[in-house]
């Protein structure tokens, strides 16, 4: 939530855009409730019946429908500024907090992804037009074969994502340029 509208805030956009990207980031993961698997279209009617008794025009509650119907990699891209920022927030979250369960034994392959990780940073150039993912990965818990077998698709939806902003992304992981 919060990174969705910073991304948007540094780029300049108006009040409104970037609160209805906070919104969206907010409720980006609802459908989970019902279902890991299409849990972005699950998520995106659920928002909408939260948010019917709210003081959001029908126009508003779309565009949050569809930032969060279109942020999963599987099925979804950026249609629209709210979708985009949303998409590379949520794709560029990844880090070592995210892991519960600190016994690596238990392990899947995103666990191992995210947990080696040890620093990850989004920058945002409006003026070079360039939104940067740097990551620091210790190689002894993930191959970076592993990282992009997990990221990859998530890395070019970014890429797709900023075009959406006017943006290029780029993606650097340990010192080296990548995307």
């Amino acid at each position: 939530s919060k990174q969705a509208a910073r991304i948007l805030q540094k780029l300049g956009y108006d009040n409104r855009t970037v609160e209805l990207a906070r919104i969206a980031g907010y409720m980006h993961d609802i459908g989970n409730a019902v279902n890991r698997s299409r849990h972005a279209e699950y998520g995106a009617i659920l928002a909408n019946e939260l948010l019917k008794g709210k003081d959001l025009s029908l126009e508003d509650r779309i565009m949050i429908m569809s930032a969060i119907g279109n942020h999963d990699e599987s099925t979804g891209g950026a249609t629209d500024p709210v979708s985009a920022a949303l998409i590379i927030a949520d794709k560029t979250d990844v880090r070592r907090n995210r892991v519960r369960d600190k016994d690596r034994a238990a392990f899947d392959i995103h666990d191992r992804v995210n947990y080696a990780v040890t620093e990850a940073k989004l920058k945002i150039n409006k003026e070079k037009k360039l939104i940067s993912l740097n990551l620091q990965i210790d190689e002894s818990i993930c191959t970076m074969y592993e990282y992009f077998d997990i990221f990859l698709g998530r890395m070019m939806m970014c890429r797709r994502a900023a075009e959406i902003l006017n943006m290029k992304f780029r993606l650097t992981a340990n010192g080296s340029k990548v995307l």
